[in-house]
């Protein structure tokens, strides 16, 4: 068992070690992850989402490594016996981070390399820590003393002819028939027949000549590994261990982007965003914040190695169905003209009353602007954008065009980009969830057709358009607070981007719904706090539930359904005690 693991702890040492020095996403363990993810059918997608929230991505390399040192200690003692078997596991680990690592949208051939020297590397250590385990013990099998019938007889005679004795002085003659003994009765008496037993043993299926055919049959016993060995595994596993630490860190420094986005300079917005109005962020206790932090922003993507772009090697191309390709480097970025404005962001897989949800205030050139003067044909529907790592998200191209703000963006919160947020350039079109509108590390700009193309989530059955739906959320009191009897205040934020919220009502253990107090509107594109005075709550549980109006007079859905495959629709509740 612990020769399995020492390999498999190799394996990954040094396939970490290896992709330190190219491309880290080409570590066996993030490859093989990567391609799990996009393999995995949405349910299991969305239930990852669901249950491990922003801790998904840890959940799914900590499963792979567990059933990879699994794996390892199941096959370690099948190694002992038959080598060729127990290699199979390093190599078959291998095998799949090189299919895995060139199964990648942006893999080039080096990307084998870290697996293929995971390989080697496993089974290496494996056969090396099977060679100082002692030979197995040869098993003694007991040997039938003659044949049976008249041939013990025969058998019998010619011990009698040699001499032989049974120890006693009387000499031993042959069995069955022809057995004699010599000796007192007593002894004769008392003294149990072997051969009898033997007999009986051999009628029943048992004996000398079963366990010997037992063996055979089952090959020695692997020896117990002696201490060197024991001690050698363990190093070999210390070894690794620091392997993979120092090549993640190493890998970490070579593609360090930290002093690079520290060094971009933001030029001033062209049309800076207004001032948040007064009134827009009630500012209640246990509320969030109008503007999220971006510590605080949610992230949710299927990046488990960040890509990592130096803005002076970074360039942007915008082609299709256009008059004039264009190519921009981050300078020409920043040379044109930047708006500024405050945008509430989602996440489709956001559960009714979900966290995936935030709002800051971004800067960027005008995404239309761009389009026009590249001169967009008739006929394209798409604007399909194509991140660092290869993912592909598709936005409608019409609502883009139609006068909203929509940005190549290169800060959030009045700093550059972070890079899990993007650095150095994403887009964001307003009205629509991330999954149709934020691509983040963004390098490629299609305009096409949804015809021609289908992006990454719509290929696994995603609605086309991803507009995002009116939704609210209760966020005082808290999910089972307990709240002192008399007035208390109800309160939380609504959404309908692009479309601006009219209207809320909060009912309480179904009964009438009352008209909420909207915070002051700050515009279309963010969401709108409300409040509600609960005036005389008696003492006992209480359901609290919350609807919304969009400004096109819509109401927000009643119905309960899953994010898959349009976003979810209810309405959201809670439920508190009064004491």
């Amino acid at each position: 068992m612990l020769c399995g693991l020492a390999a498999a702890a190799a394996a990954v040492g040094v396939g970490e070690a290896v992709a330190a020095f190219g491309r880290p996403a080409a570590a066996p363990v993030l490859a093989i992850g990567s391609t799990a993810i996009d393999l995995a059918p949405t349910a299991v997608k969305e239930w990852a989402v669901r249950s491990f929230g922003t801790a998904d991505k840890t959940v799914l390399l900590s499963g792979i490594l567990t059933v990879l040192a699994v794996l390892a200690a199941a096959l370690g003692p099948v190694a002992a016996r038959r080598r060729a078997l127990g290699i199979l596991l390093p190599v078959g680990f291998g095998a799949l981070g090189v299919w895995a690592a060139l199964a990648r949208p942006d893999a080039g051939p080096a990307d084998a390399l870290p697996s293929s020297a995971a390989a080697l590397a496993g089974a290496a250590v494996l056969l090396a820590l099977l060679r100082r385990r002692p030979a197995p013990p040869v098993r003694s099998v007991p040997q039938a003393r003659a044949g049976d019938g008249q041939g013990r007889a025969d058998d019998g005679g010619d011990a009698a002819d040699d001499g032989r004795t049974d120890g006693r002085g009387g000499e031993r003659g042959g069995e069955g028939t022809g057995t004699a003994r010599e000796g007192s009765g007593a002894e004769q008496d008392s003294e149990p027949d072997p051969d009898q037993d033997t007999d009986r043993e051999r009628a029943d299926g048992h004996g000398p000549d079963r366990a010997r055919d037992t063996a055979t049959a089952a090959g020695p016993d692997p020896a117990p590994p002696t201490r060197r060995t024991v001690l050698s595994a363990g190093a070999v596993i210390a070894v690794s261990a620091g392997l993979a630490t120092g090549g993640r860190t190493l890998s970490d420094r070579r593609n360090d982007v930290t002093t690079a986005r520290r060094a971009v300079r933001l030029p001033a917005p062209a049309r800076p965003a207004p001032p948040l109005p007064a009134g827009a962020d009630l500012r209640l206790p246990g509320m969030p914040g109008f503007r999220t932090g971006t510590a605080d922003f949610y992230r949710v993507d299927t990046a488990l190695a960040l890509p990592r772009i130096d803005p002076r090697d970074w360039a942007l191309r915008i082609h299709g169905l256009v008059d004039r390709p264009l190519l921009l480097d981050f300078d020409d970025l920043l040379a044109l003209p930047l708006d500024e404005f405050d945008h509430t962001l989602s996440c489709v897989s956001n559960e009714v009353g979900g966290p995936y949800v935030g709002t800051t205030r971004w800067l960027g050139a005008s995404l239309p602007g761009l389009l026009r003067r590249a001169g967009v044909r008739a006929g394209a529907d798409q604007l399909l954008g194509t991140s660092k790592d290869g993912m592909t998200i598709g936005t409608p191209l019409d609502p883009v065009l139609d006068g909203r703000t929509a940005l190549l963006a290169v800060a959030m919160d009045g700093e550059p980009l972070p890079v899990e947020h993007g650095f150095p350039c994403r887009t964001v079109v307003p009205g629509f969830y991330g999954y149709a509108s934020a691509t983040k590390w963004l390098v490629d700009l299609e305009v096409t057709t949804f015809a021609a193309h289908d992006p990454y989530w719509v290929r696994r059955g995603w609605d086309r358009t991803g507009e995002v739906r009116t939704a609210s959320r209760i966020d005082v009191p808290a999910a089972f607070a307990r709240v002192p009897a008399g007035d208390v205040t109800v309160a939380g934020t609504a959404w309908a981007t692009h479309r601006g919220v009219a209207a809320v009502e909060v009912r309480v253990d179904g009964g009438p719904w009352r008209q909420a107090s909207l915070a002051v509107d700050a515009g279309p594109d963010v969401w709108r706090q409300w409040s509600l005075r609960w005036t005389g709550a008696a003492p006992g549980t209480h359901r609290l539930e919350v609807r919304a109006t969009d400004a096109a007079g819509a109401v927000q859905d009643e119905a309960r359904r899953p994010p898959y495959p349009s976003g979810a629709t209810g309405w959201h509740s809670t439920v508190v005690t009064v004491v």
